[in-house]
C-alpha cells in the first residue's frame, strides 16, 4: 500500500507517494504535464513488494503547494532545484529513476550534477534530444522565440478538457480502456485560479531545456547509466523519434517500444512493471559493486 506524505521544502509543502520498504532499493518517479504523482498509482502498488517507491508532486501540481508566478520562479532549474532538496530531505542517497514528460529534464538535470547518485534510468516518453521535438513543438518553438500575448494565447488550448483528455487517448489501443478518473482529477487543478500562468511560464521555460541536450547526452555516454526505454510509440508529444538517439549514447540499454500513446502506464503498466522488475533485478547487483567502491 501507498502512503500519502508532505514534506516541508523551502516553506512549501511537497506531497509524495511512497510505497514499499525503504530498506529496497529506491525508484525515484518523476511525473509529466498535466498530471502528478497519481499517473504512477498503479505501478507502485506492482512494484512495492520489490522496490522503495517514491513519487512527489512538483509545485504547482497535485497536492503540493501553488505558490503564483509572482510567489515562485516556475522554471525547470527551480523544479529540479526543489526536487533535489526533496531528495536530499527524505534521506535518498541512491535511486534508479523513472522520468516521464516534463520528469525528464528535471530528473537529467539531478543526474547530471549528482551521477554517483542514479544507479539507473527508466525512460517512459522523456526527451533528451532534438529529434524528439517535431511539429507538435512549433506553437511552444514560437513563444520560447516571442513571449507575446499571442503566442501564449495559442498555448491555452493544452489546458482545456478536451486536450487533457485526448494527452491520455491518443494513440491508444483501446480508449475504453483508459480511465477518465485521469481527466476528472488532472483538469480541475489545471482549472484552479493562477494554474494557467503557472503553466505558461513552464511552457516558455521548457525552451531552457534543448541547450542543455548535449550536457545530458555528455551524461549518459561518460557514466553509462543502465537504461530501461520503455515508450509509448504512439505518442504525438514526444513521439518515437526522440527515443531512438538514447541507442547512440548508452551501451547497457534494454529498449522497447510499446504500442500505445503518451501516459503509456495507463494501457500497458502491467508490461512496464514487469519489465522494470526484472530490468532492476538483473543490473541491481553489479550496481552495488560498481558504486560501493566509489562510495
Amino acid at each position: 500500500m501507498s502512503a500519502y506524505r508532505t514534506i516541508e521544502i523551502d516553506s512549501l509543502h511537497i506531497s509524495y507517494r511512497e510505497a514499499g520498504s525503504p530498506l529496497s532499493p529506491t525508484i525515484l518517479l518523476l511525473h509529466g504535464f498535466p498530471t502528478s504523482s497519481h499517473m504512477f498509482r498503479n505501478l507502485m502498488g506492482a512494484l512495492g513488494d520489490k522496490f522503495h517507491v517514491v513519487a512527489p508532486d512538483y509545485p504547482g501540481f497535485g497536492n503540493s503547494s501553488m505558490p503564483t508566478v509572482d510567489e515562485f520562479e516556475y522554471t525547470f532549474d527551480h523544479l529540479a532545484e526543489v526536487m533535489e532538496k526533496f531528495i536530499e530531505a527524505i534521506g535518498l542517497k541512491k535511486y534508479s529513476l523513472y522520468v516521464m514528460d516534463y520528469g525528464a529534464p528535471i530528473g537529467y538535470r539531478i543526474a547530471a550534477k549528482h551521477p554517483e547518485r542514479v544507479e539507473s534510468l527508466i525512460v517512459q516518453n522523456g526527451n533528451a534530444y532534438e529529434e524528439g521535438l517535431r511539429e507538435f513543438w512549433e506553437p511552444l518553438k514560437a513563444y520560447w522565440k516571442e513571449r507575446t500575448p499571442e503566442n501564449a494565447d495559442n498555448l491555452r488550448q493544452f489546458f482545456t478538457l478536451d486536450a487533457t483528455k485526448w494527452q491520455y487517448t491518443h494513440g491508444v489501443r483501446n480508449p475504453k480502456s483508459i480511465s477518465p478518473d485521469n481527466w476528472n482529477i488532472d483538469q480541475p487543478l489545471l482549472d484552479r485560479p493562477g494554474n494557467s500562468n503557472i503553466q505558461l511560464a513552464l511552457f516558455y521555460s521548457y525552451g531552457s531545456n534543448p541547450p542543455l541536450y548535449p550536457q545530458w547526452q555528455e551524461y549518459f555516454r561518460k557514466y553509462q547509466p543502465p537504461t530501461l526505454v520503455v515508450w509509448g510509440k504512439n505518442d504525438q508529444i514526444f513521439p518515437a523519434d526522440g527515443a531512438y538517439p538514447y541507442l547512440r549514447d548508452l551501451k547497457n540499454i534494454e529498449f522497447h517500444l510499446l504500442n500505445t500513446g503518451h501516459f503509456a502506464l495507463e494501457e500497458d503498466g502491467e508490461t512496464i512493471a514487469l519489465l522494470i522488475t526484472n530490468f532492476l533485478t538483473k543490473q541491481l547487483q553489479p550496481l552495488e559493486r560498481r558504486f560501493s567502491k566509489n562510495s
